[in-house]
């Protein structure tokens, strides 16, 4: 069912010429900033565009700031989550970076930071952007597609460095 959903998503985004692949974001709870820096900075270099099929939150929203929003399209499933970045104390306990958070915020564009700005700021509550708010950051995805193969990240859980800034609180 997965794999007919994902086909699905494939046969109704954008059409790209100059690329390869076509990264396609679904089901992403986030992990370590680092890795999700690294690999969309990879993205980036590839020319590779990006399809937010679903939903993104956490870390995962780091795309925004760090592949060219003209390689960037969402579905009408997409829905991106926001909260602060957090990382565990000496007790093992999550607790809000301060520097993880600014970090992440300074990696969104200038749009995605105003629209958190108006809703009070990064706190450890997810807050979602979705329809047609989404719409006015992100360019909603064509009908047409011309995708010779399909990459998938997200959903892996990165367990190791404990005092790595995370913007998840789902991953461990």
């Amino acid at each position: 069912m997965r794999a007919r959903l994902i086909a699905a998503v494939v046969s109704t985004v954008l059409t790209f010429t100059s690329a390869s692949a076509t990264v396609i974001i679904s089901d992403d709870a986030g992990g370590k900033m680092k890795d999700y820096t690294t690999h969309f900075q990879q993205v980036r270099d590839s020319g590779e565009p990006v399809v937010i099929a679903g939903t993104c939150v956490s870390a995962c929203t780091m795309v925004l700031g760090l592949v060219p929003s003209d390689r960037i399209c969402a579905t009408h499933n997409a829905v991106l989550g926001f909260h602060a970045a957090w990382m565990f104390d000496d007790s093992g306990k999550r607790v809000v970076s301060a520097s993880g958070t600014q970090d992440l915020m300074q990696t969104y564009p200038a749009s995605v930071r105003a629209w958190i700005a108006r809703r009070g700021g990064l706190t450890p509550k997810m807050m979602y952007l979705r329809g047609r708010d989404l719409a006015a950051i992100v360019a909603p995805c064509s009908r047409t597609a011309s995708v010779s193969r399909v990459k998938r990240f997200g959903g892996v859980h990165q367990v190791g460095d404990t005092n790595t800034p995370r913007a998840s609180f789902d991953a461990r």
